[in-house]
């Protein structure tokens, strides 16, 4: 052991030191098993500042310390290490451990040792990059001083290298990274943290702004399209809205100038591709140094380029996830923003669909840009209503999908909003709306449900005589799914020819002779019929499939009446019910034609039956389509008469031959007494001039009230229920044999 004074003799060196830059102490770790040699090292180093900063001085009494000590905190710029301690090499293990185990490659290690003898070969210094190596003795306080700011200067160096190959691998990185944004506002979060790990910045208080907002429609003011920490707020704000003239300044300087601005506690860094611009602010709480604006110009530089394709993609995904028209979220957008209210599950939260009454015939009678005007009126209406405590979106032609608060979105609320008419050009137009609501009935059901469960509930409002809106309850969802199921069996029975065709005799009430047939679609099952007819057709209209099975009903009832029509007794003609997608199909009267050639018939051998429904709900269609059959020759009945709304001016203009008076008013002939209804219809077809025939009539005492009237023939199962064409065969000899003269 040697003596202090002969380690550190106690003389007036001269230490020079460099401007204080900043109070961030060097860390130096002393390994020695010598507890005067700590001591006198942090004698000989008090208050000593080496390149502007103060030491900061740890000690381990054993390599095993030192072990335990960087295994926790490898913070190090400088370790000095004595040679022997616990063994001989105890000292140069300790070097290995520090190079190749802990990987502390920047750190400079001083070896020093009282036995001289123990010095390291020198492969050591080559293998294990150590900075020095003295003896204890020789080790005064100005080589103490003059070895550790060697060893200090050296390793500045070393982490100026690295932390600009850091730098650099970042940008590198960076770029790759950024280039993979979708949107401007990833782009910018992934440009700020960046940033924040190049400079060593706290990721707070740190603004990306850019020129223009493809939300706002604002192509020259600047927007927040990132932040950080407390700001995180303003992002898709204007800059303006900052509360910091400072940041406003400087974002607003470094663009104007077109160049990065590097201030004395602030940095602005200006990105341009192409006519896209944009600045990031930074908070430097010192100047930046020469080094890393080097570094903020090459990450600059990089990163613009990425800058200019992401503001592409931005206005892509914009335009992907927003109506043109009326800048609101479009359908894809409004699912997306549907799955985080799912994933919220806010029972306060109502999803509702909003349907524009009559859009269309608006859209007709005042031109197309009146009906964009209105739209884009309803969507500001529905804006300033929800505020900032929903979604709106544009989903539909005129449909609009709402996301918000219950209290903003319920029936009353919706309709007194829209009871003052909407602007639209020069016009003031009322709005009438439809809704369909849900509620968040269960957790974790996604957003394509909600919207698909808020439309079953419009759906339904439609479908509603009395109201123009419909809550969602789960028997709907049961209701649509047994539907589904309904039309997916038909149409696969269909397929498999499992429907047939029966048919019903109208005889004549004067002579009892079969004046005609209707026929009429089944869908027989194994153990009696799968659906009734009032069940399966009304799907069948629904899902389309009604085009081609009424093709089919239509050629089969020809060919079961070219079959019949040389029997004795033969009905004069068969009768064809007909719906609204038939009409509208315009191969339809292709299909009666090709069906008349095929069974060589004559046209007024086929009467198409219509519903009064039907023929007034959409007069033009039908009137139209009906004049063509006319000229052909075919015959026309009005089915189901007296329940819909005709007025007798429509019924004149239709080229009709035949009103069927409904089951209905039959069913009050009873006693004498009634069938004022029947009796009505039956001299209303008198003074029109058309055939009458009376529907479900079934007791001898009806069909005594209706030959009262003179009314000419009737159906029912007074005189036979349908039956299938083998049956109706047997039935027709039957007949004839029983009433030879009929």
């Amino acid at each position: 052991m040697m003596d202090s004074e002969e380690f550190i003799p106690l003389i007036d060196d001269v230490v020079g030191t460099a401007p204080q830059r900043h109070d961030r102490p060097w860390r130096l770790l002393v390994v020695d098993d010598d507890s005067e040699v700590h001591t006198a090292t942090d004698f000989a180093l008090h208050g000593i500042r080496i390149l502007g900063r103060p030491l900061a001085i740890a000690h381990a009494a054993s390599a095993q310390e030192a072990r335990a000590m960087l295994a926790a905190d490898r913070d190090f710029a400088v370790v000095l290490l004595d040679v022997v301690m616990e063994t001989e090499d105890a000292g140069l293990s300790m070097v290995g451990y520090i190079r190749d185990t802990l990987q502390m490659h920047e750190c400079r290690i001083i070896l020093r040792t009282g036995q001289p003898g123990y010095a390291p070969e020198l492969s050591v210094f080559n293998a294990f990059d150590i900075n020095d190596y003295r003896t204890k003795a020789e080790l005064t306080r100005t080589r103490l001083i003059t070895a550790i700011t060697a060893a200090l200067r050296s390793y500045e160096q070393i982490r100026t290298i690295a932390e600009n190959r850091r730098g650099l691998e970042m940008i590198v990185h960076a770029a790759a990274d950024l280039l993979e944004m979708r949107a401007i506002t990833g782009f910018a979060e992934g440009v700020l943290t960046q940033l924040a790990a190049l400079l060593k910045l706290p990721l707070d208080g740190i603004v990306c702004a850019q020129r223009g907002s493809p939300c706002a429609g604002d192509p020259d003011g600047l927007y927040i399209v990132g932040a950080t920490g407390r700001l995180v707020r303003h992002i898709a704000q204007p800059l303006s809205h900052l509360d910091d003239p400072a940041l406003i300044a400087a974002i607003e300087t470094c663009i104007a100038r077109q160049q990065h601005i590097f201030g004395e506690r602030h940095t602005a860094i200006y990105l341009k591709s192409g006519d896209q611009e944009a600045a990031v602010f930074l908070n430097t709480p010192s100047p930046v140094s020469a080094g890393d604006r080097q570094l903020i110009e090459v990450f600059a530089a990089n990163i613009a380029a990425c800058f200019g394709n992401v503001r592409l993609v931005e206005r892509l995904h914009h335009t992907a996830y927003h109506d043109p028209l009326t800048k609101l979220p479009n359908r894809t957008r409004f699912i997306l923003d549907l799955d985080a209210v799912a994933r919220g599950n806010d029972a306060d939260r109502v999803v509702a669909l909003l349907d524009l009454q009559h859009f269309a015939d608006l859209n007709d009678g005042l031109s197309h840009e009146v009906g964009n005007a209105l739209l884009v009126a309803v969507a500001e209406r529905l804006q300033q209503h929800l505020g900032e405590s929903g979604h709106v979106a544009r989903i539909g032609a005129d449909v609009f999908g709402l996301i918000g608060p219950e209290a903003k979105l319920n029936p009353d609320s919706l309709f007194d909003l829209f009871a003052a008419p909407c602007a639209a050009g020069e016009h003031l137009l009322p709005v009438a709306v439809t809704l369909g609501f849900c509620r968040l009935l269960e957790a974790g059901c996604s957003g394509i449900v909600l919207l698909k469960r808020a439309n079953i509930a419009l759906n339904r409002a439609k479908r509603n005589l009395h109201g123009s809106y419909e809550y969602f309850i789960p028997e709907m969802e049961d209701s649509t799914r047994w539907r589904l199921q309904i039309i997916r069996q038909l149409r696969s029975d269909f397929s498999r020819s499992g429907l047939t065709v029966w048919y019903q005799p109208q005889v004549s009430l004067a002579t009892g002779r079969v004046a005609g047939i209707e026929a009429l679609l089944r869908w027989p099952g194994e153990s009696g019929f799968v659906q009734p007819p009032s069940v399966f057709i009304p799907l069948a209209e629904y899902s389309g499939l009604i085009v081609d099975i009424g093709d089919w009903v239509l050629d089969a009832a020809c060919a079961a009446f070219r079959d019949i029509r040389s029997l004795p007794g033969a009905p004069s003609r068969v009768a064809v019910n007909v719906s609204m997608p038939q009409f509208r199909s315009p191969r339809f009267l292709h299909q009666i034609e090709s069906a008349l050639a095929r069974n060589d018939l004559p046209p007024e051998a086929l009467e198409l039956e219509i519903t009064e429904t039907l023929a007034m709900d959409e007069p033009k269609v039908v009137l139209g389509c009906l004049q063509k059959l006319k000229k052909i020759g075919l015959r026309i009945a009005i089915d189901d008469f007296g329940t819909g709304y005709s007025s007798l001016s429509q019924l004149r203009e239709l080229p009709i031959d035949c009103l069927k008076i409904d089951r209905s008013f039959i069913g009050e002939i009873a006693g004498g007494e009634g069938g004022m209804f029947a009796e009505t219809i039956v001299a209303l077809g008198q003074k029109l001039g058309v055939s009458i025939v009376a529907e479900g009539v079934e007791t001898p005492e009806q069909a005594a009230f209706l030959r009262g009237l003179a009314c000419p023939a009737a159906q029912g199962f007074l005189y036979a229920k349908p039956m299938p064409l083998d049956e109706l065969v047997a039935w027709l000899r039957h007949r004839q044999a029983a009433y030879p003269s009929v």
